[in-house]
C-alpha cells in the first residue's frame, strides 16, 4: 500500500513544502477544516502508444517528428473542506479522479494548481503492495514502513505486538512478502496505517481485497477511530460499507465534483445516475436482437416491451416495484386458442418462473392479425440481480411453437427497494409479535394437570 511520509508540521516542513501546499500545525480551533482543498487541479501528460513494426519503432527513434504529447486532467478545480473527526467518503466511477485526490491530499503527487491545506498526522493506505521491500519479511517491512511513517524504532517495538495481533498473519510474520497474497498484504498494511495513531486516516478501496471476516474487523477498528476524533478520508464502490463509515459524500464525475452532502441524499443522485447510464447499455445490448429465435411464424412476436407501472420503458426496477411486458404480434393466419408465455431466468441461469396465458385463464379464442398481449406484475418480488427474459407465442394443443425468443430481452433489479438480500424473492409478507402477558403463562405442572 502506498504510503505518504508522515506530515509532522514543524518549521523544517513549512520551508521544504511545495508552495501549492499550506502545512499548519495540529488545530486549536475545532471548527478549523483539517484538510481545504481550493480550486486544486491535476493534469497527466503523456504520448499515446500505437502498434509498431520493429522497422518503424528504429525509425521513430532518428527521425525529427516527435510524437505529440496529450494531456489528461484527472482533477479539475476541485474545491471543498472536512471538518476534524469528520468520515467523508469520495465516490464517483472508475476514472473519475479518486484516487488522484487522495494522492495530492497525501503529498503523494503535487497539483498541477491549487491550494491544497492539511493539518495534523496523515497516514494514507493507496495502493495494495505499494511501499513494501518484496524481500523483506513482514516483521522487517513494519520497521521499515513505521520509519518511513515517522516512528523511532522504540516506539515501533513498543507497538509491534499489537500490529501483528490485529494482522493476525502469525509465523507469516517471519516470511518475506513477496510470498503474501494481496489479503495479507492489505492486513499488514492496515495494522500499520492504524497503529501509528494519526490524525487523517486516508484509505483508498482497500477494504474490498481479503476475507469478509478481516474486513468487518476494519471497518469496526476505522468506527472506532472514528469515534476517538480520527478524520477520515475513504474511497469505496462499497456503498453499504459507505453508509455506515461516512457522515457525508463527495460524488466526483470525470474530475470535478458533481455533488457532495449527507450520505443518503448523494447516494440516491448517484445510484438513479448509475441505474440510468446501466439502463441505457442494457436497452441498447436488448436493441441489438443477439438471441436464439425460431417457430413456425404462424403468428410473430414482432416487438417487445418491459415498462415501468406508468407506462414508461425501462430496464432497470426495485424490488417490489410494478413490471409490465407488452408483446406485440401479428397473427398471418386465423389461429385458435394460441398460448403466450414469458419465463424469467437469474443471471447464473436460474428459472425463476414461467407464466402463461393459459395457467392465467386467459381465453383468446382466435386471433388473426396484429394484436398485444400483458402481463402485469403489481409488485416485483425479485431480490437484486440481472434477470433475462425469454418470450414465446405456442400452440395450446400441439407441442408446436410459433415465436420463441430466448432469453432476449434482460433487465436489473437493484439495490433499494428492500432491505433483504438473501436468496431469490422477498415475499409480500409482514412480521407479528404477540406478547403473552406474564400473568397468563402457565406452569408445566398446571398445564399437565389440566390435561
Amino acid at each position: 500500500m502506498q504510503r505518504a511520509p508522515l506530515i509532522e508540521f514543524n518549521t523544517v516542513w513549512l520551508r521544504k513544502a511545495p508552495t501549492c501546499y499550506t502545512i499548519l500545525p495540529p488545530m486549536s480551533a475545532q471548527k478549523q477544516p483539517v484538510i481545504r482543498l481550493r480550486n486544486v487541479s491535476k493534469r497527466f501528460s503523456f504520448t499515446p502508444d500505437s502498434p509498431q513494426s520493429v522497422l518503424e519503432t528504429i525509425i521513430s527513434v532518428f527521425s525529427r517528428r516527435q510524437a505529440k504529447k496529450q494531456e489528461l486532467w484527472a482533477v479539475q478545480d476541485v474545491s471543498f473542506d472536512i471538518l476534524p473527526g469528520q468520515a467523508i467518503g469520495i465516490i464517483g466511477r472508475n476514472g473519475s479522479g479518486k484516487s488522484t485526490l487522495l494522492k495530492l491530499i497525501a503529498r503523494i503527487i503535487q497539483p498541477t494548481r491549487g491550494e491544497i491545506v492539511v493539518r495534523g498526522r496523515v497516514s494514507a493506505l493507496l495502493e495494495l503492495g505499494a511501499g513494501f521491500h518484496p524481500d523483506l519479511t513482514g516483521r522487517e517491512n513494519i520497521f521499515l514502513n513505521a520509519s518511513v511513517l515517522g516512528l523511532t524504532q522504540e516506539e515501533t517495538e513498543k507497538l509491534y505486538s499489537e500490529i501483528v495481533a490485529f494482522s493476525e498473519l502469525g509465523d507469516f510474520i517471519n516470511m518475506p512478502v513477496k510470498h503474501y497474497s494481496s489479503g495479507m498484504y492489505m492486513r499488514l498494511g492496515f495494522s500499520v496505517a492504524i497503529h501509528v495513531r494519526p490524525d487523517i486516516l486516508i484509505v483508498d478501496e482497500i477494504l474490498a481485497v481479503g476475507d469478509q471476516t478481516f474486513q468487518a474487523k476494519c471497518v469496526d477498528r476505522i468506527l472506532d477511530m472514528k469515534q476517538a476524533g480520527v478524520t477520515i478520508v475513504f474511497i469505496s464502490h462499497n456503498t453499504a460499507t459507505l453508509s455506515i463509515l461516512c457522515s457525508d459524500l463527495i460524488w466526483l464525475d470525470q474530475g470535478q465534483v458533481r455533488l457532495t452532502g449527507p450520505t443518503e441524499q448523494v447516494l440516491e443522485q448517484y445510484r438513479e445516475t448509475i441505474f440510468r447510464q446501466v439502463g441505457e447499455q442494457i436497452s441498447y445490448q436488448n436493441d441489438l436482437g443477439n438471441f436464439k429465435r425460431w417457430g413456425s411464424r404462424e403468428v410473430e412476436i414482432n416487438t417487445v416491451r418491459v415498462l415501468d407501472g406508468v407506462g414508461r420503458e425501462t430496464t432497470i426496477f426495485k424490488t417490489g416495484e410494478p413490471m409490465v411486458v407488452e408483446m406485440h404480434y401479428t397473427a398471418h393466419k386465423p389461429v385458435l386458442e394460441p398460448e403466450f408465455g414469458l419465463a424469467i431466468y437469474r443471471q447464473d441461469g436460474l428459472h425463476v418462473n414461467g407464466p402463461n396465458t393459459r395457467a392465467g385463464g386467459l381465453h383468446m379464442g382466435r386471433i388473426e392479425g396484429p394484436g398485444m398481449v400483458t402481463y402485469r406484475i403489481e409488485s416485483l418480488p425479485l431480490l437484486p440481480a440481472s434477470y433475462r427474459l425469454t418470450v414465446a407465442v405456442h400452440d395450446s394443443l400441439r407441442p408446436v411453437a410459433y415465436d420463441y425468443h430466448e432469453q432476449a430481452y434482460t433487465f436489473r433489479v437493484l439495490e433499494g427497494g428492500t432491505k433483504e438480500s438473501d436468496g431469490i424473492v422477498a415475499f409480500p409478507a409482514n412480521w407479528f409479535w404477540h406478547p403473552q402477558p406474564a400473568n397468563t403463562v402457565e406452569s408445566p405442572q398446571l398445564a399437565g394437570k389440566m390435561k
